[in-house]
Formats: structure tokens, C-alpha cells, sequence
């Protein structure tokens, strides 16, 4: 029961997991930009290394951010697409969550205050994205991460204000080193497979017929709104 998973919050990515969240394939275009043109083949090159035909999918998990609007456009929409087209369900995760997990994973998580750890990626303009988690057992004896705090957006100064002794992870953290120190070893990207894995143990508390919603993380409003209507000038 493969399950594709794509992200466009970053570089263009894509994975295929088992039902056990084993990854089958995983790979990322390494590029920020051009995601549009980068996507379609990079799911074509994942299926293929992974032996797996997309009809054979049973579902697929997009990144929902936080990132730009443009680049998370284009990953949530060849999701929904593609849900459409097979008659399977789209679930959305985000992100954060997934380094969150990664770092957990990795046995990163253990050495934050209370188990917490602090996600940071970056927003442009001088600020960084974060959320606030918890490592925890999820389902059977796999860890989990649980979120605490936010997601938001805040600059790196503000944020250092209120770590708590919480573990920085995220590729958030190279920016900012005054600000937020890097912990070595700790993932700097997001791994797809991790997406799917979030979703497969979040579905597997909630039940039979839950879809995880996609709405997406933008945390900010778009740099291009629609012109104010003209003033009339008084006679």
C-alpha cells in the first residue's frame, strides 16, 4: 500500500513510503525555485525508482508550509490533482512537523528541556518560520512529535527570547547563529518520507475515513494585493 508524498516549501521533493512508513524512494530537486518545472518529473523519476505505478498509490501527503505562496501552490495543487485523477485521499502536513520528527528520529529530541524542540526554517525578509514540539511515543512504539506552540513567524532575535531550553532544529538555524546556535547533526532538510510518516501515525489514531486537512501555511498575506479602488474627486 505505497503512499507518495511531495513537498514544495523548499527545494521541490518527493517520496514513496511503505504502509509502515519505510522509504521506498525519496529524492529533491535541490533547488528553491522553479518548482512548477521540476515536480512532475521528479514524481515520475521517485515512482519509478520505487517500482511503483501511480495507480498502485493509496494516498498522497503534501507539505502544507509554512513557505511563499507560489512554491506551496504548486505542490498542494499536484497533490489535489493527483487525489483527483486516482480517486484516492490527499492529506497535508506540515513542514515543520517533519523536520520536528526527523531530529527525533535521529535521537536529537531527548536532549531538549521536557523533550521540547524548537523548528526554525527560514521566511525571507530577516525572519525565520518556527513551531514548538514534544517528542512523544506515537503509534505502537514509534515516536511521534506532538506541537506545543505555533506555527509563526517572528524575527530571530524574538524568537531567541523565548527558547526555554528547548533543542534548535531546522535549516532556520544557519542563518541566524547569533541568534538561534545550530545543533550539529540535527536535519537542516526536509525529507518527504517524513511527511507521509507524520500523516500514516496521525491516521492510524484517527481512524478510518479522516483526511488530514491541506490548507495551506502562508503565516503571511500575500505581497500582491488588487489596487484600492479609485477616490472620486469631489466637484
Amino acid at each position: 500500500m505505497p503512499v507518495l508524498a511531495l513537498d514544495t516549501s523548499a527545494a521541490a521533493s518527493a517520496a514513496v513510503v511503505d504502509d509502515a512508513g519505510r522509504t521506498l524512494a525519496t529524492r529533491s530537486s535541490g533547488e528553491t525555485r522553479r518548482h512548477a518545472e521540476a515536480l512532475t518529473p521528479l514524481l515520475d523519476a521517485v515512482l519509478a525508482e520505487a517500482g511503483v505505478a501511480r495507480t498502485d498509490l493509496t494516498a498522497v501527503v503534501a507539505g502544507t508550509g509554512p513557505a511563499p505562496f507560489t512554491g506551496l501552490r504548486v505542490g498542494l495543487v499536484t497533490a489535489r490533482t493527483l487525489g483527483l485523477a486516482l480517486g484516492i485521499p490527499v492529506h497535508g502536513v506540515s513542514s515543520l512537523d517533519a523536520l520536528a520528527l526527523a531530529a527525533v528520529r535521529a535521537g536529537d529530541g531527548a536532549d531538549g528541556a521536557d523533550g521540547d524542540l524548537l523548528v526554525v526554517t527560514d521566511a525571507r525578509r530577516k525572519e525565520v518560520y518556527w513551531a514548538r514540539y514534544r517528542a512523544v511515543v506515537g503509534a505502537g512504539t514509534e515516536p511521534g512529535v506532538e506541537l506545543v506552540d505555533g506555527p509563526g513567524v517572528d524575527a530571530p532575535a524574538a524568537l531567541a527570547g523565548r527558547l526555554d531550553g528547548a533543542l534548535l532544529v531546522g535549516p532556520g538555524t544557519a542563518l541566524y547563529p547569533g541568534d538561534l546556535p545550530p545543533v550539529p547533526g540535527t536535519p537542516d532538510v526536509v525529507d518527504p518520507a517524513d511527511l507521509a510518516r507524520v500523516a500514516l501515525a496521525r491516521l492510524a489514531v484517527a481512524g478510518d475515513g479522516v483526511v488530514l486537512p491541506t490548507e495551506p501555511l502562508y503565516l503571511r498575506r500575500p505581497d500582491a494585493v488588487p489596487p484600492a479602488a479609485a477616490k472620486r474627486a469631489r466637484a
